[in-house]
């Protein structure tokens, strides 16, 4: 889906396909600004990108730009991008590609001279850098969330090695076998810390033979999900 020229970029319903009146610099070769009738001008196009959850907008505005409409064009869809484009799994990874087909467009725009004055229509003011925007901050949605699934994976069990401790989160009553443990890896300078792994057996949850070999193993956590089974032998630290 696409959003009409005149939605995404502020003054496009000023278009031009030629010159109007006048005399130089209307005399100059190629194509002319879209949007203000300045020269000189070069034919490109911006997208942006819209998510929402399950829902999303592919936008795009075309030119012939000029340097200053260009530059204002890439700036205002790139920051809307940049908040916009994150909420949904797709988005995440279709957002920054967006905003990388740009890069070749924004550089043609950027070889461009200034704007001949005298055009019908006013060069749009390209505004503040991307850099200097409150938009900016959308970059920290993807490295949040990034480090929120380090994170977690971090704290799983399947990813744990010899030397890990972790800690059982359900509450535990003495003398019951937890059938059920909610285990997570964590440091072993943490007081939560119950036990610390000193062998992980891949291919088996069968806690009794995978840690009969390890005669410093007081109890073992088992997992299997699907083909994955692996079994943890724990010494216990409290």
């Amino acid at each position: 889906m696409s959003t009409p020229p005149a939605q995404a970029f502020p003054g496009a319903e000023q278009h031009h396909t030629a010159p109007l009146g006048g005399e130089a610099p209307w005399t100059a070769p190629g194509p002319y600004c879209r949007f203000c009738g300045s020269v000189p001008a070069v034919e490109a196009t911006i997208r942006g990108h819209q998510g929402f959850l399950v829902i999303m907008k592919f936008l795009k505005l075309k030119g012939p730009f000029c340097r200053s409409c260009g530059v204002a064009a890439h700036r205002r869809m790139t920051a809307d991008s940049l908040w916009q484009g994150w909420w949904g799994l797709a988005s995440a990874v279709i957002n920054p590609v967006t905003m990388l087909v740009n890069l070749p467009q924004r550089a043609k725009i950027n070889k461009l001279a200034e704007p001949v004055p005298g055009a019908p229509g006013q060069p749009a003011d390209p505004g503040k850098p991307l850099y200097r925007r409150p938009a900016i901050l959308g970059l920290l949605v993807p490295v949040i969330a990034i480090g929120l699934i380090a994170f977690q994976a971090g704290r799983d069990p399947s990813y744990a090695e010899v030397g890990d401790c972790v800690h059982n989160k359900n509450v535990m009553t003495e003398g019951v076998d937890d059938t059920d443990p909610d285990v997570v890896v964590l440091s072993c300078s943490d007081p939560d810390a119950d036990a610390r792994i000193i062998a992980k057996v891949s291919g088996t949850s069968n806690g009794d033979s995978a840690c009969e070999g390890y005669p410093d193993a007081d109890g073992w956590y088992t997992h299997e999900e699907r083909s994955t089974k692996f079994t943890l032998c724990l010494q216990f630290l409290k």
